[in-house]
């Protein structure tokens, strides 16, 4: 949904054991605990949304979760956090996020705050 206002969005890494589902069931316990409620439309406006973007070099599909997540070569706005954190950052099957960064040029992202 393009029609919702400015967002923020940041990236972190974590260590964990535990495994993609059981880190995707956290993640939306952290969602809920922090407003969000299931059943609005998908990509609206949301108080937080929790993604998980990569888990190392682990590849994961199911009906629930996809890892690396299926649309991160297309978001400037996840890739650009993101390699602020590790700039040599690849996918599992090698692919740079740099040069998927470089792909989607045309995606606004300001800014906010220092480093």
């Amino acid at each position: 949904m393009l029609d919702q206002p400015a967002f923020l969005n940041a990236a972190l890494e974590v260590d964990t054991g535990l495994d993609p589902i059981a880190l995707l069931d956290l993640c939306k316990d952290v969602e809920c605990d922090l407003g969000r409620r299931a059943g609005g439309p998908r990509h609206g406006p949301r108080p937080i949304d929790v993604d998980i973007l990569l888990l190392g070099g682990l590849e994961h599909e199911s009906e629930r979760l996809a890892v690396p997540h299926r649309e991160l070569l297309n978001r400037r706005f996840a890739l650009v956090p993101l390699l602020e954190l590790d700039a040599t950052l690849t996918l599992p099957d090698g692919t740079s996020l740099v040069a998927a960064l470089a792909r989607v040029e045309d995606q606004a992202v300001t800014r906010v705050g220092a480093l």
